[in-house]
């Protein structure tokens, strides 16, 4: 049977795990981010396009160090998920 405290434990379950996958890659750009910043306060210079290309490569490169953790935390909330629902109707 489902409850409202089983859709509410998935929807939780479900922002986790978006925070655990976005969460290296927001946090890395945020701090490139902060540093160009300081960097272009520092030297006047304001070009808008300066922060677009290392913001880009620092969540490449964070994404290619964590996808295999974010992968495997997908394929174990979807496994769940499946195995949960068969239970669900009886």
């Amino acid at each position: 049977m489902v409850t409202d405290l089983f859709v509410v434990d998935i929807g939780r379950k479900a922002m986790l795990l978006m925070l655990y996958m976005c969460g290296p890659m927001l946090v890395a750009a945020l701090i490139v981010g902060l540093i160009i910043a300081l960097f272009q306060a520092a030297t006047h210079i304001n070009e808008m396009t300066m922060t677009f290309i290392p913001k880009i490569l620092t969540v490449v490169l964070v994404l290619m160090f964590f996808l295999p953790t974010m992968l495997a935390l997908f394929k174990d909330f979807f496994i769940n998920l499946m195995a949960v629902i068969p239970t669900l109707y009886h």
